[in-house]
């Protein structure tokens, strides 16, 4: 079991993030509860910052806000200098609410609608990451109604295996995101890029998946990639400006998984553009890439409260806490994996084997599947590590359960990000006739 950032075990014998003891957080903000180690996202802004970078390259770290966004991440990423990535109208407007810089937004999604197009291009964004050629079209007529030019990248795929779940990978060459780069269509598209008034064609997007482990994964992208790049050169005399690699570095959420040596790693990937790019006699674009799990997720805990414990006839033992699958429904999904501590018993040395279920009604709803710890009572204080990413961002009120709260916590100071929804504030959308 691995403590992240901050966490630490403090006079008490409680976890302590950020200076803060989680069950004084737990009893002041209620639970469930999401804590951002907000030292911890520093941290990771400043490797990705400080390590993707080469002397005479141009390079951008952009983050994924669908990992996990709110109006105090975006501040946080604008002051250590990332820009962000969005995926939908409601991540760009969180984004504009912000006030982050919009020259810095990069809009992806493979079927956009118009009206998020049109929030895109209104509010002047950085980049539009066009999936298909007939988002292209789309784009130019809404242009031409707005009097407005704006600068894209066509997200390409790359048929890279990714090593990673099935549900993640994003580059096989069945997958429903981007043009392929085998296709004889291919070069066409890009002509039509090309003759485009009000749309300008900056370069090439891809990205392999996610939770990837594997370094070969990330090098051999950037071999197809500048392959691909150079015949476009050459059949299309088109030449790239930027090349945004995407994102994907894998991180720790339990024993086995072997994240990659980021500082090392980050600096090899622009070193490998560079190589690949004088193979091809080409002139080194810009790089972009763009992490959101391994800049968030180990930053994030869970914090729950245990309502009770019970053995069943074939003798497992259940812990029964106050959230589930609506606030982390990465376990249903993908068989997420996760590590666990009783926030008020780290010095405890009994050792039980439970399982960690929700208060859904659902077969489904567990969290953690057999795992050690102390044993627990009623209020008790489960604290599930690496809950940062696609925890909050895909929580949901199945059951009519109300989203828990997010804090920030640093140096001993706790800020509510989020507040806990109320059961009125489920019902706020609803009509009665």
């Amino acid at each position: 079991m691995k403590l992240f950032g901050t966490m630490k075990k403090n006079q008490n014998g409680n976890l302590e993030i950020g200076m803060c003891d989680a069950v004084d957080l737990a009893k002041e903000y209620g639970t469930p509860l999401y804590v951002i180690d907000e030292e911890l996202v520093r941290r990771n802004c400043r490797t990705f910052k400080e390590n993707f970078k080469s002397y005479g390259i141009e390079t951008e770290v952009i983050y994924a806000s669908k990992a996990f966004l709110n109006l105090a991440i975006c501040k946080v990423i604008e002051e250590e200098g990332l820009s962000l990535d969005v995926v939908s109208g409601g991540e760009l407007y969180t984004a504009i609410r912000s006030n982050f810089p919009l020259n810095r937004v990069y809009m992806h999604g493979n079927n956009k609608t118009e009206e998020e197009l049109r929030l895109a291009i209104e509010s002047n964004i950085g980049r539009i990451v066009v999936d298909n050629r007939y988002e292209l079209e789309l784009i130019q007529e809404l242009c031409d109604e707005l009097d407005k030019n704006i600068d894209v990248l066509l997200r390409v795929n790359p048929g890279v295996d990714a090593h990673t779940h099935e549900y993640i990978q994003t580059s096989k060459n069945d997958s429903k995101f981007g043009e392929s780069i085998f296709s004889e269509d291919i070069y066409e598209v890009i002509k039509s890029f090309m003759k485009s008034e009000r749309v300008t064609l900056r370069g090439f997007h891809c990205h392999i998946g996610s939770q990837i482990f594997q370094e070969t994964s990330f090098y051999m992208s950037v071999s197809v990639m500048i392959d691909f790049i150079s015949r476009i050169k050459e059949k299309c005399d088109f030449v790239t400006r930027e090349l945004n690699m995407g994102g994907g570095f894998g991180v720790y959420y339990c024993e086995g998984d072997s994240p990659i040596e980021l500082g090392n790693f980050l600096s090899n990937m622009v070193v490998s553009t560079k190589e690949e790019c004088s193979k091809h006699n080409l002139a080194i674009p810009k790089i972009m890439i763009e992490p959101g799990r391994s800049i968030i997720a180990n930053a994030g805990t869970t914090l729950y409260k245990i309502g009770g414990t019970k053995k069943t006839y074939g003798e497992k033992n259940y812990i029964f806490v106050d959230g589930g699958m609506t606030d982390n429904i990465r376990t249903a999904l993908y068989d997420a994996k996760y590590e666990a501590v009783v926030a008020n018993k780290l010095e405890s040395n009994t050792n039980i084997e439970y399982t960690i279920a929700g208060k859904c009604c659902e077969s489904g709803d567990i969290i953690i599947k057999d795992i050690v710890l102390p044993e627990v009572k009623r209020n008790d204080i489960l604290a599930v590590l690496s809950t940062g990413a696609y925890n909050y961002t895909m929580a949901s009120n199945y059951n009519r359960i109300p989203k828990p709260s997010v804090v920030f916590v640093k140096d001993g100071i706790a800020r509510l990000a989020v507040k806990r929804e109320t059961y009125e504030d489920v019902l706020r959308n609803d009509v009665m006739f």
